[in-house]
């Protein structure tokens, strides 16, 4: 076994203690009277429900008979990762007196189809453009990004490379409450 993941596993041991638990509820809306007779007899499109949450219209991605209108599974990963780092960074920021005033990430995300038939995600880019108050916060607010990075949960779940092409702008309006 590779040295350095032995030495990582060892600094990531896993506390049964803080185990968490996550449900969701994946509903078929698809069937058009005919199940799965065949592969054009039905749509992709489904409902994704947590608790009382509002739902989640989803479907396939349009490449596999899906509906452009909804929310495919590969963006959803893809934000679930840009919103993962995003929560870590302010965090991180917060701890370290670095004021965030905004953040946008376009994240961009590149997915393989193999001979197969199935697939899989080559890598995933997170684009944060993130507003800090003065200027002075702008070196910090680049190198947590490395941090947020180590910390994400979703980013330390995935078997591709989460890269990360910030910018952090001095923006220093803050709405006032």
């Amino acid at each position: 076994m590779d040295e350095r993941l032995v030495g990582q596993y060892k600094l990531n041991k896993i506390d049964m203690s803080k185990e968490h638990h996550y449900q969701v509820v994946i509903k078929w809306t698809g069937n058009l009277g005919l199940g799965t007779a065949n592969y054009k007899s039905y749509e992709r499109n489904h409902i994704i429900k947590a608790g009382d949450k509002p739902e989640i219209l989803g479907s396939s991605d349009p490449a596999f008979r899906g509906d452009s209108s909804k929310y495919n599974p590969e963006e959803l990963l893809v934000a679930s990762l840009s919103s993962c780092h995003m929560l870590w960074y302010l965090h991180l920021c917060s701890e370290a007196g670095i004021v965030v005033t905004n953040y946008v990430d376009q994240a961009s995300a590149v997915m393989i189809e193999t001979a197969n038939g199935g697939g899989r995600f080559k890598s995933v880019t997170l684009h944060p453009i993130v507003g800090v108050k003065e200027a002075s916060m702008v070196s910090g607010a680049i190198e947590l990004h490395k941090k947020a990075s180590e910390l994400c949960f979703i980013a330390n779940s995935v078997n591709f490379p989460v890269l990360h092409a910030p910018q952090v702008e001095l923006s220093p309006t803050i709405l006032q409450q």
